[in-house]
């Protein structure tokens, strides 16, 4: 028989290995809406092979025996492909701790999911002047994990995970990557940002953002505003001009009228 202190210390050994074995993990990477493998970490089992999202139950694998499935939605999008998990269609609820039993191994593994996104003021269509977010969304992030912004201007600074442009120009136009660094993986998702300065119609859209190639034509935007001052100050003058006559013609017309009538 074993002493109590020798059973002690071969229990602590015990659930010491299999504690390890828990937390050995990968981080995974998704976009949303894209599809992600998520490796089980064994590459064959004896008896069974389970897969959980948090306590929810995905899937069960047998050597002998029908497999299983979760009633959860989840389980309905994704697939047991070997040992690994396949998730298709990916959404933002799925990002958390995934577990992988093969028979008395447990593998946890943490998914990652981000989205980009632009949000525009005052309106939908972006334009010269206007304000813009960009931002980066990531559900379940770790510590030690890394968000950030490169824009298309090569000489400008990395950005944090939410870029505030109070005032859009041109030089903000082109290719923004959102960048996610995590456990040595890396994963990006690009988005184009063009601010609309083409003339629609008749209407033509004057910027004012205080460089000249900020406006239509390259010229400054104040003079812009002359044109359109000075535009308008002339029709007024027309108006007044075309007033006038129509008025002095009148009154010409009564005078006739009067004269030739004295003479009868």
């Amino acid at each position: 028989f074993k002493s109590s202190d020798e059973y002690l210390f071969n229990l602590f050994a015990f659930f010491s290995v299999l504690g390890a074995l828990s937390a050995a993990g990968e981080v995974f990477l998704a976009n949303v809406g894209g599809k992600v493998t998520l490796n089980c970490g064994v590459n064959s089992y004896r008896n069974s092979l389970t897969w959980h999202h948090g306590n929810d139950f995905l899937h069960s694998i047998y050597q002998r025996g029908f497999p299983r499935k979760g009633s959860v939605e989840l389980a309905q999008r994704s697939v047991v492909r070997q040992t690994n998990l396949e998730i298709s269609s990916v959404r933002e609820t799925d990002a958390g701790q995934f577990t992988c039993s093969a028979d008395w191994t447990r593998h946890e593994h943490s998914l990652l999911v981000f989205s980009v996104s632009v949000s525009v003021t005052p309106s939908a269509v972006l334009k010269l002047c206007d304000e813009a977010t960009l931002h980066c969304e990531v559900k379940h992030l770790l510590k030690g994990c890394e968000v950030k912004w490169k824009s298309p201007n090569a000489d400008s600074p990395e950005w944090p995970s939410t870029v505030q442009l109070k005032s859009v120009t041109s030089s903000h136009n082109g290719t923004w990557e959102c960048i996610i660094t995590c456990d040595g993986k890396q994963l990006s998702k690009s988005i184009t940002i063009k601010a609309n300065t083409r003339v629609h119609g008749m209407k033509a859209h004057v910027y004012i953002c205080g460089t000249a190639d900020d406006c239509p034509l390259g010229l400054s935007c104040w003079m812009w505003i002359a044109m359109g001052v000075c535009c308008q100050f002339g029709m007024f003058l027309i108006v007044c001009v075309t007033v006038l006559c129509k008025c002095m013609s009148g009154r010409m017309v009564c005078e006739e009228r009067r004269s030739s009538s004295i003479y009868v």
